[in-house]
């Protein structure tokens, strides 16, 4: 697994002029993307380019690749991980799994890659990222949670507003707007489901973009909100938005020299069940806050 995985940009695989600034940039995943991005008639088009920009590719700024392929009831999605896999399998680290109802999609997809890796010798699984843009999605999260290869559990609120019959309140659909109509957190409970069922089975959870790309100020409200509710990431649909975005979910350095307080006083009391630190006690739980924010800046 990565050991963070901030900032996604998501980046629409037929259009290969977008591919170079994407992996330029400070973004932490870049997702070429063969879904919602690609229109029907360039799904053959976008998947060929992914493969030949990802054999071309020599270097890299981000830490991972990930394809995000069509959803398994689409007639692509089958072929995309087939083929995609086969050419430049090596040089992805996930599958981004849309639409993801129930672990069989999961199962299905991971069998698949069983065969695929098996074929080409492959050392290292890919792992999957399952979007859950759906009420059944969020119904079987658990299980989905649970199937082989999972790595992360997405939040797709476009999709999943629809799914719940949502009002449509922007042009992206996204919630960029929602403030306005709902006196309170829209999607609490959704999001909230998603990170504690991702942390139960020690998946990252990540949200979904935010919309409107010129409304940096909305970005960092989101982004914001996201981070408060424990996810450890956020997609991006351009890049300008990757800098909100990594500042957002990476530690200040303040909380980082309380945290390295902490297990220094910590270790200069070895075996004490509470240490106080800055005039407070400090007990294990304290500790393991502590150490989960040094080892995320690792």
């Amino acid at each position: 697994m990565l050991s963070r995985q901030r900032s996604t940009l998501s980046v629409p695989g037929h259009l290969q002029k977008m591919h170079p600034k994407a992996f330029g940039s400070a973004v932490d995943v870049v997702m070429l993307d063969l879904e919602d991005s690609v229109p029907p008639d360039a799904k053959l088009a976008a998947r060929e380019q992914v493969i030949s920009t990802l054999k071309a590719l020599e270097s890299k700024k981000c830490s991972g690749i990930s394809v995000r392929v069509n959803s398994v009831d689409t007639p692509y999605c089958f072929r995309d991980v087939i083929e995609v896999v086969q050419a430049v399998g090596a040089k992805i680290d996930s599958i981004v799994l849309p639409k993801v109802d129930s672990a069989g999609d999961v199962h299905f997809l991971s069998r698949l890659l069983d065969g695929v890796e098996l074929e080409i010798g492959l050392q290292n699984p890919i792992a999957i990222d399952a979007t859950i843009e759906s009420a059944l999605g969020v119904e079987n999260i658990s299980k989905i949670a649970a199937a082989p290869r999972t790595r992360a559990l997405i939040f797709g609120i476009a999709d999943y507003s629809a799914s719940i019959g949502a009002r449509l309140n922007s042009i992206s659909g996204h919630g960029e707007d929602d403030s306005e109509i709902y006196p309170g957190h829209k999607w609490h409970f959704v999001m909230s489901k998603i990170v504690q069922t991702a942390k139960a089975h020690n998946l990252l959870a990540i949200d979904s973009p935010y919309g409107n790309f010129q409304d940096l100020q909305g970005l960092l409200k989101s982004a914001k909100m996201s981070c408060a509710l424990g996810f450890d990431g956020k997609w991006a649909i351009h890049p300008s938005q990757i800098e909100i975005i990594n500042e957002v979910f990476s530690p200040a350095q303040e909380e980082i020299e309380r945290a390295n307080r902490i297990l220094n006083a910590v270790k200069a009391n070895p075996g004490r069940g509470a240490v106080a630190v800055d005039g407070r006690m400090i007990d294990k739980a304290t500790v393991r806050l502590a150490q989960n924010l040094v080892d995320s800046v690792k």
